[in-house]
């Protein structure tokens, strides 16, 4: 057998694309690497801040975006995600761009998820910002654009404190505010739409507290967890046994 080259680095398939910050990074968000069942690797923009991203439509930051994608895969990424669901907008210039799969927002897979659910059911979105995710962002990401959002940005008229850190990149995140405002967004979400069938957390950084969603309102959730597993599964199949097993009572 031969081994072939032409990579940096081997074993990290996933290529993350990482706006500048320094608010806390939990266990489940992204830009924790203890968050990862599998190695990746990581690329800061320099930049690319939580406001410039996210309430500018990253303005001007495309160019810096693709250069940093593709050293990704000059390292050795054979697949690009990003941290924030608003870079849906640079979806098809960073596929076009660099050769390997990319998908840069959870809210990719809204059609998908609507296809799955039974009839009479729809998807919903939670986001950081429904105060600035628009119809563009949802189209770039093959989402229908009627797709109903909630955002953590203005729960009953109150600035949150999920929203109020992230955009903000302080220091400190006080996790049970923070659940809470999850939670609460998605309340308003289940009861504005009593058809709803699952969730998309379009915020990477709302990945932790996935779980207590699902528990609360009982609906299945995606995030961009479930997205990169799914790329990931693609990139590094895993390894089953080589032989056939004769399954026949008796055999054994």
């Amino acid at each position: 057998m031969k081994a072939r080259g032409g990579k940096t680095v081997y074993g990290a398939a996933i290529g993350i694309l990482m706006l500048e910050t320094r608010f806390p990074r939990l266990p489940g968000d992204m830009g924790n690497a203890l968050s990862w069942p599998f190695p990746v690797l990581y690329h800061v923009v320099r930049g690319a801040t939580p406001e410039l991203v996210v309430r500018q439509k990253a303005s001007g930051l495309l160019p810096a975006f693709i250069e940093a994608a593709r050293q990704l895969v000059a390292q050795g990424a054979d697949g690009i995600t990003t941290n924030c669901g608003f870079l849906s907008l640079f979806q098809a210039d960073i596929a076009a761009a660099v050769g390997v799969p990319v998908a840069t927002s959870s809210l990719m897979q809204v059609p998908m998820i609507q296809a799955v659910l039974p009839p009479g059911k729809q998807v919903g979105i939670l986001t950081i910002s429904a105060a600035t995710l628009s119809r563009d962002h949802l189209a770039a990401a093959g989402a229908d654009p009627a797709t109903p959002v909630v955002g953590t940005d203005a729960l009953a008229g109150e600035v949150r404190e999920f929203s109020k850190v992230i955009l903000g990149d302080e220091m400190e995140l006080d996790t049970a505010k923070a659940e809470r405002d999850i939670l609460d967004a998605g309340a308003e979400l289940a009861r504005t739409n009593p058809d709803l069938g699952a969730i998309v957390l379009e915020c990477t950084n709302m990945v932790p507290y996935a779980r207590a969603l699902r528990q609360s309102l009982g609906l299945p959730v995606y995030s961009i967890q479930t997205l990169v597993e799914w790329l990931h599964g693609s990139l590094m199949p895993r390894q089953f046994a080589r032989e056939m097993v004769d399954t026949r009572p008796g055999t054994h």
